[in-house]
């Protein structure tokens, strides 16, 4: 059965955030690590950057990443372990909306992980993401695939929430060399503790240089 449309404002992720002392694991996302890993440190955007697992792991391997997210509660955190890692002249924290916030520089490596919105604002969004990638810099997406939600996986019922590397490749201009789409599989771990095969939709593009 197909679920209401879910209301991801500020108050939302202020609530979840404020309602546990940590909501993610503080290690980096796997594909951000599969796709970052061999690129030369430069200026690295992390769009919806929670409690900042992926802007540290990015920091500590040598980028200056600026991190945005909705909610103050998780950024607080993230600042917090940068400083305790000594990393927080390498991080610039930021508070926004990202369905309204646009990019005012470019970056060489611009990753968005798992963010579900629907499709209008979604597209809008990766449009502003994808226009903030340098020239030879890496637009990096991932986010659950829509066959997850027949494969037992605990995710809302909104088929809209979801989507496809291909479908993300498609609203991309000419302006890139390299386009990469993909659905990955990894294992991931349901709430009683038995595992399930989960499958990631990966965009991975080169701006033209």
């Amino acid at each position: 059965m197909t679920e209401q449309m879910p209301v991801f404002d500020r108050g939302f992720w202020e609530e979840l955030y404020g309602s546990q002392t940590s909501l993610w694991t503080g290690r980096p996302n796997p594909q951000l690590v599969t796709e970052a890993a061999d690129l030369r440190p430069g200026r690295a955007l992390d769009a919806g950057c929670g409690e900042g697992g992926d802007a540290l792991w990015l920091a500590a391997s040598g980028w200056q990443v600026t991190a945005v997210d909705f909610s103050a509660t998780a950024l607080a955190r993230g600042a917090k372990e940068a400083a305790a890692q000594g990393l927080d002249e390498r991080i610039s924290w930021q508070q926004a909306d990202l369905t309204s916030w646009t990019p005012d520089e470019q970056f060489d490596l611009v990753s968005a992980q798992f963010m579900h919105l629907p499709t209008p604002e979604r597209t809008a969004l990766f449009a502003r993401l994808a226009a903030a990638v340098a020239p030879g810099g890496t637009l990096l997406i991932v986010g659950h695939h829509p066959s997850d939600l027949e494969a037992g996986v605990p995710r809302p019922q909104v088929p809209d929430l979801f989507f496809t590397a291909e479908a993300v490749a498609a609203t991309l201009d000419d302006g890139w060399d390299r386009v990469v789409t993909d659905a990955r599989s990894r294992m991931g771990t349901l709430p009683d503790g038995s595992e399930v095969s989960i499958r990631d939709a990966v965009l991975v593009a080169r701006r033209r240089g």
